[in-house]
């Protein structure tokens, strides 16, 4: 297919996304979701206990091409086929995003189409769309990850983002891990927390929620701190097996995940509340989280605000997100990245692209 002949009404895009330890490709058509494919390492830094980026850039190396391959079989496309290439060129592991940056200047220049570095956790944002339809303008974001606990005013996410608080030390996705870690639960620590909670009572241990009453909430009224809830839930479990008492891993676990999504959804609902904004999009690998979705419905539905949240799939890392918003950035005609854009592993939410 021409150049001149593709379907720049809805524009089929190839999405990559490497920016830890998962080598994502989605392809996207406009706003629908026409295949992604994900192949992940995170078997093989289970056994050190988190990612480790040396092991996560050669994975991508290995897994680029056949999961490319297997995603356009899939979708039914060929690469000559695709109007532009989409690719998470931060933040993220320098090693990692530079395998997904340089396997999409390629594909660029190959196949004369153009080329869109974007911003991780804008395409987090972006993949509800192809879930739900349209975001709506403004949409209030909360991404919540391994590395990021974040709320955003989205006014246009190929264009306008701002960011109203985040973490100021462990992520929610990070203090999940490290506590699983403390609680002997195998890596990553949130999908086992979850299922674990599911067996205990959240209101057994009353664990702290950081920076929500006094003065902490008035300096940090939108930001996250989960560091002291870490570490108050690892002197618990010390404290019960230094008297030789049995650990209650359910009820620490659910005690724990209350807790987190307790500030969580507290601290969304009032950023909707003081910035008139009505819709509510939860993205992020902890957006998986059964108690999170749960609690954020309730309270939203008490507010009045509208919960937008993808199915689980699309919320940890994944292509179909860089591609949407690949796709997004086409549709409204913004002008796509130099070939000598960088794999950015600092870049701010705030810009949306290379």
């Amino acid at each position: 297919m021409s150049a001149a002949s593709r379907n720049t009404d809805q524009p089929l895009v190839l999405g990559l996304e490497t920016s830890c330890d998962e080598t994502g490709v989605g392809i996207v058509r406009g706003e629908t979701l026409l295949f992604d494919a994900i192949a992940s390492s995170v078997d093989e830094h289970a056994r050190f206990g988190g990612v480790v980026p040396e092991v996560a850039s050669r994975a991508h190396l290995e897994a680029m091409v056949p999961t490319i391959e297997r995603a356009t079989r899939e979708a039914g496309v060929r690469l000559s086929d695709l109007d532009a290439i989409a690719v998470t060129s931060g933040p993220g592991l320098a090693g990692a995003l530079m395998v997904g940056v340089g396997a999409a200047k390629a594909l660029s220049v190959a196949l004369g189409i153009p080329l869109y570095g974007v911003n991780h956790l804008a395409s987090h944002v972006a993949v509800d769309i192809v879930e739900h339809g349209p975001l709506p303008e403004p949409t209030l974001a909360m991404l919540v990850s391994g590395g990021h606990s974040s709320l955003l005013l989205v006014p246009d996410v190929t264009h306008d983002i701002r960011s109203l608080g985040s973490t100021i030390d462990d992520a929610a996705g990070e203090a999940f891990d490290k506590v699983a870690r403390v609680l002997g639960l195998p890596f990553p620590g949130g999908p086992h927390i979850d299922r674990m909670a599911r067996e205990g009572n959240r209101v057994a241990i009353d664990f702290p929620r950081g920076l929500t009453t006094g003065r902490d909430m008035e300096r940090y009224r939108f930001d996250f701190s989960f560091s002291g809830l870490k570490t108050s839930v690892a002197r618990w479990v010390q404290a019960r097996e230094a008297a030789g008492e049995p650990v209650p891993v359910a009820d620490v676990a659910a005690s724990f995940q209350e807790a987190v999504t307790d500030v969580l959804t507290r601290k969304a609902v009032l950023a909707c509340k003081e910035h008139g904004v009505a819709n509510l999009q939860i993205g992020g690998g902890v957006a998986a989280n059964s108690r999170l979705r749960a609690m954020a419905q309730e309270r939203c539905d008490a507010a009045g605000i509208t919960l937008r949240v993808p199915r689980p799939g699309l919320c940890t890392d994944n292509g179909a997100m860089v591609a949407s918003l690949g796709a997004q950035m086409v549709l409204k005609g913004r002008a796509p990245s130099d070939l000598g854009l960088p794999a950015d592993s600092s870049m701010p939410v705030t810009q949306i692209q290379s």
